[in-house]
């Protein structure tokens, strides 16, 4: 007959003090908290891979991760495993596809075309261009991946430069994001430049133009 575990409460976690050597405090349904001897306590969970050999799971620390959260994701665990999904596996799997994602962000492809033209400007003019991204663009777009930009998130981002009074500036990091994005093409890791089709969407500057940017 299965063991019957007690599920535990706030306040049995948030005091458990730390021993010579780690220690566990179950919650049942596989869940536990690992206590380490350096005091810091993390959720783990352990279950039954289809091949009959014992699997584990991370699901981050406590305070962060409280208590049920870590009943949310143990119980998304068991759920998986009734449909015959490793839960291990899926979250390798997981972890690997935000990886990809988080390298191919607009803020990450643009410091990467920013390195790759670092020979072609003046030291004045690399700064300036970073330094502007950084201020500008980063901020309302830098985190998104590259390849999901479509022309209205640009054009927003461009206009909340505008409404500074900045109008040249806005169309110069919109020539700039163009660049960005031809440079993700011919990575692989865009399929698609929206800039070309805001032509038109913005102010004009205070002549009606302005000068080409001496980042190409």
């Amino acid at each position: 007959m299965p063991k019957i575990v007690a599920p535990l409460v706030d306040v049995t976690v948030r005091n458990a003090k730390p021993r010579q050597k780690s220690y566990k405090l179950a919650d049942g349904g596989g869940l536990y908290l690992e206590v380490m001897p350096v005091g810091s306590k993390l959720w783990r969970m352990k279950f039954r891979q289809a091949n009959g050999k014992e699997g584990r799971l991370s699901f981050g620390p406590y305070p962060t991760v409280t208590l049920s959260e870590a009943r949310a994701k143990r119980e998304a665990a068991r759920i998986q495993l009734s449909k015959g999904i490793d839960p291990a596996q899926a979250k390798r799997i997981d972890d690997v596809t935000k990886a990809i994602a988080n390298a191919n962000t607009f803020e990450a492809i643009a410091r990467e075309w920013h390195t790759n033209k670092l020979d072609t400007w003046q030291p004045r003019t690399a700064t300036n261009i970073l330094h502007r991204l950084e201020k500008d663009v980063f901020p309302l777009i830098g985190k998104r991946p590259i390849s999901e930009i479509k022309a209205p998130v640009i054009l927003d981002m461009l206009r909340q430069i505008e409404k500074r009074g900045a109008v040249d500036m806005a169309k110069r990091q919109g020539q700039v994001c163009g660049q960005i994005f031809r440079y993700a093409i011919a990575s692989g890791k865009a399929d698609t430049d929206p800039v070309p089709s805001l032509r038109g969407a913005l102010k004009l500057g205070a002549r009606g133009h302005h000068a080409a940017i001496t980042a190409d």
